[in-house]
């Protein structure tokens, strides 16, 4: 599993980042992204689910969201 930490970074790097990695990615695989950006921790889930992508996650609070999008 490949891990990202986007954390440093505002909408919409992290999303650029996230769909880059997983085009790299094939069927199975999973990549785990830490969010802080209440953009991105809206916009990736998002776009990962719209992209028929499994989406898990795994620890949100006030400061940052981490998840699993698994291709």
């Amino acid at each position: 599993m490949k891990n990202i930490n986007l954390t440093s970074y505002r909408c919409p790097y992290p999303l650029v980042q996230v769909k880059l990695h997983m085009k790299q990615l094939t069927s199975g695989e999973a990549l785990k992204v830490i969010l802080s950006d209440t953009g991105s921790r809206r916009d990736v889930p998002a776009w990962a689910k719209n992209n028929g992508y499994q989406v898990d996650l795994l620890q949100q609070d006030k400061q940052q969201m981490a998840i699993i999008i698994t291709k």
